[in-house]
């Protein structure tokens, strides 16, 4: 995992995955998400007023932009480590690295 890619590590059926969001997973999240911009999907998690609909999104998109080809069902029938705390604050990072700029 490579945080200043972007990159977040989350533990899904026993397993490492990396969570990435590349241009094409926002785009996607964006279309999921039906969002006006991605200004305000990052508004709602940084007031703490996202959905559970959200964080599944927010992480399929990042997995499929870290090389999983894992669906909504995929994960549906899942166990991700944590439970839905881990979710939440993994797709939170996530979202939060991929608009940060390298320091240095």
């Amino acid at each position: 995992m490579n945080p200043w890619a972007g990159e977040v590590t989350l533990v899904v059926d026993g397993e490492a995955r990396v969570l990435k969001l590349t241009l094409g997973a926002l785009a996607e999240l964006e279309a999921a998400l039906k969002a006006e911009t991605l200004v305000e999907l990052v508004e709602r998690f940084e007031a703490g007023r996202f959905s559970t609909r959200d964080v599944m999104a927010l992480i399929v998109a990042g997995l499929r932009g870290g090389g999983w080809r894992v669906t909504a069902a995929d994960l549906l029938a899942a166990e991700i480590a944590g439970g839905p705390v881990a979710a939440a604050q993994a797709a939170g990072q996530a979202l939060a690295r991929a608009f940060a700029l390298p320091e240095g």
